[in-house]
């Protein structure tokens, strides 16, 4: 089997060797250092590893045949992998760390993905590349000579919120897998609203005569201590309406990676995807992996970066899914530039039935990164008093600021106060 990692010659296989009478124990064998390094790297990629995985790997791997590549996988394999779905991911980082020999070039392949603005990303494993990049150490220059180096700090931004602020569109692919990384490490702290259920509690306003007499079943008839009741609380449903359109397709991408966050804090939130036809991607976002899940819509999503049909798909969406997505107080946002060039009657009529369905509707608008953005589209007119707020969405500043906007409900004001009329737009 081919080495991952080079270094020198070594002595055979004794990973259990003493170290010697000095106190200094002598350096692990190859075949120990390469498998300690490739559980470092599975334990980086998100396997649940520890130190003893590595200690049972050497000793499973003596009484096997090391030569035997199908054998190292499947003795390997037994012992770190816990679940199905991580099944992929352990062969990926397998043959990339022991059978192939050109991994250099596949890393840099990984972690510069092309970035198309007519079709979604490409399948890989984000999860993989990032952990090797972590982990390879930068190539040295025998040539040049070392110098001496100053560094300065000047009072500047940091890289992430330098980042957070730049427009989607104009990222390229190492920031794209950044800004991917920054929404994937954050879980967000939504509102939660009270119910007319009740439920056990040590204190509460509601006293349960029923569990209190139990309790004085139990303690021989002394009524010692009482219990309570109180209102539960559960997370408000959220919908969100997401335009896949050519104009919308970076900004489209970068809200699923921050639905699927949002989807890990949330249990009641539903994605529907519109272009020229309505899909439902809610299950597809269920996925513990961003990068699975974004896979999986593109299996399911055949209008990507393709014509607008906002009315229609609203249509589509108030006749079979409002009634069953749309209660209890339920927020919709809507994620679209408002350009529609035909049916407008139908768009404005759609928008108005909308507004009866759903609690409050928020709608979020790349154009209003122009600051002299006016409303003149016809489309935009016809969504305009239909919405109880009109918020940016262009970069990752402005989807932290929705995130905030979902964690208190009382910053946007009921409907009637809040609806905009014509020609007085909401932003301003």
């Amino acid at each position: 089997m081919p080495r991952a990692v080079p270094s020198a010659p070594s002595a055979p296989f004794a990973p259990f060797s003493r170290p010697d009478t000095s106190g200094t124990p002598p350096p692990l064998p190859m075949l120990a250092r390469n498998v300690t390094h490739f559980m470092r790297l599975l334990r980086d990629t998100g396997f649940g590893l520890s130190p003893a995985h590595a200690v049972d790997a050497l000793e499973a791997l003596r009484h096997i045949d090391i030569g035997a590549r199908d054998e190292v996988r499947a003795a390997l394999a037994a012992l770190v992998l816990s679940g199905p779905d991580q099944r992929p991911l352990f062969d990926a980082a397998f043959d990339l760390f022991w059978r192939d020999p050109d991994w250099e070039s596949k890393l840099r392949a990984m972690l510069l993905p092309r970035v198309d603005a007519g079709i979604p990303p490409p399948r890989r494993s984000n999860r993989l590349a990032d952990a090797l990049a972590a982990r390879q150490p930068p190539s040295p220059k025998p040539d040049q000579p070392p110098r001496e180096e100053r560094f300065t700090a000047p009072l500047t931004f940091s890289d992430q919120e330098r980042l957070a602020g730049r427009d989607f569109e104009t990222l390229n692919a190492e920031e794209w897998r950044a800004l991917q990384h920054l929404v994937r490490t954050r879980r967000a702290r939504l509102a939660l609203q009270k119910t007319r259920r009740l439920r056990p509690s040590t204190c509460g306003t509601h006293a349960d005569l029923r569990a209190s007499a139990r309790l004085a079943v139990r303690q021989h008839g002394e009524w010692l201590r009482w219990k309570y009741r109180k209102r539960a609380e559960r997370k408000p449903p959220v919908v969100l309406l997401l335009d896949i359109s050519g104009s919308m397709s970076q900004y489209s991408r970068a809200v699923l990676y921050f639905c699927h966050a949002l989807t890990q804090s949330r249990e009641r939130l539903h994605v529907f995807l519109f272009g020229t036809r309505l899909t439902n991607v809610t299950r597809a976002l269920r996925e513990r992996d961003p990068d699975d899940a974004v896979n999986l819509i593109t299996e399911q999503v055949r209008d990507w970066a393709g014509g607008t049909r906002i009315g229609a798909a609203l249509a589509t969406f108030n006749r079979q899914w409002a009634r069953r997505t749309l209660s209890g107080r339920a927020t919709v946002l809507l994620v679209s530039d408002g350009i529609d060039l035909e049916h407008i009657d139908l768009l404005e009529q759609e928008m108005a039935r909308l507004r009866r369905f759903a609690h409050r509707i928020i709608w979020l608008n790349p154009l209003l990164r122009y600051e002299g953005f006016t409303p003149q589209a016809r489309g935009i007119q016809a969504i305009l008093p239909h919405v109880d707020a009109l918020r940016a969405a262009h970069n990752l500043d402005s989807l932290f600021a929705l995130e905030s906007l979902l964690a208190d409900p009382a910053r946007v004001p009921p409907v009637k106060a809040s609806r905009p009329q014509p020609g007085y737009p909401s932003w301003k």
